[in-house]
């Protein structure tokens, strides 16, 4: 049996980079339903071609209440249910910003991240959880948010992007403790340097040398490395574990 077979999963920032390689391990492999959202549904469908599996395309905004709450009636008429939500959409990395001192971050920088990278996980989730009572305390449902390890460890850069994820931490922490009885269970995957195109390939080789010194195994991770991470996590094999913030940098953050 497959660790999530017929499970509904929604993975949000999907069309590329990690969200694509965790929908990808979660429909390949594990037998998920999964469906892959981005704000341009043409850049959804034409991801899930790269997908094998039972998998679908879907527009979402995390921004605009309007759009979740339209998905969110879509999926259900079509799924039936929710099992599994992947909060991972985020604002794009923007080297002015994240090179920027705190003191000079404006507020409208500052806000645009949250709005995506905070607000739209949280809006999600209010949503997601509605659908998921639903299911029954014997199948409940799964959140993971994924935020990064300058949410706890701290950094000198990236300030705005840092706030953000830490608050998703707390989210996680707040849903755990909340709906643990009805069997929602709440994960934070906290990341360090993960090569996408978004981070890796928009580095100097400069600063991707130095990233790739900073963990004890010496290297950048794999978007695939993070998607068998969350796909074990989701899995009913962390059934008794909720509210956690798992770390997966290759030895930086060690708590």
């Amino acid at each position: 049996m497959q660790l999530l077979e017929d499970k509904v999963v929604v993975v949000t920032g999907s069309s590329k980079g990690i969200g694509f390689s965790i929908s990808k391990e979660f429909a390949e492999n594990n037998g998920a339903t999964v469906i892959v959202c981005s704000r341009n549904k043409e850049q959804a469908a034409q991801a899930i071609k790269q997908i094998k599996g039972r998998v679908y395309a879907a527009a979402l905004d995390v921004t605009d209440n309007s759009s979740i709450q339209k998905f969110i009636k879509e999926i259900l008429s079509e799924h039936k249910r929710i099992d599994i939500l992947i909060n991972n959409a985020g604002y794009p990395f923007d080297r002015d910003i994240w090179y920027k001192r705190f003191h000079k971050v404006t507020d409208e920088e500052q806000e645009k991240i949250i709005e995506v990278d905070l607000y739209g996980s949280i809006r999600l989730s209010k949503a997601v959880i509605g659908s998921m009572l639903r299911n029954g305390i014997k199948n409940g449902g799964v959140i993971i948010n994924i935020s990064s390890t300058p949410a706890i460890g701290g950094h000198v850069e990236g300030s705005p992007y840092t706030i953000a994820k830490a608050g998703n931490i707390a989210l996680t922490k707040c849903i755990a403790l909340e709906y643990g009885s009805e069997n929602i269970r709440a994960y934070t995957l906290a990341l360090g340097n993960i090569s996408t195109l978004a981070t890796y390939g928009s580095m100097t080789d400069d600063d991707r040398a130095k990233a790739a010194d900073e963990p004890s195994i010496k290297r950048w991770g794999k978007p695939e490395e993070v998607a068998k991470v969350a796909a074990c996590v989701a899995s009913n094999n962390f059934s008794f574990a909720t509210g956690n913030t798992i770390v997966i940098d290759g030895g930086t953050v060690l708590l």
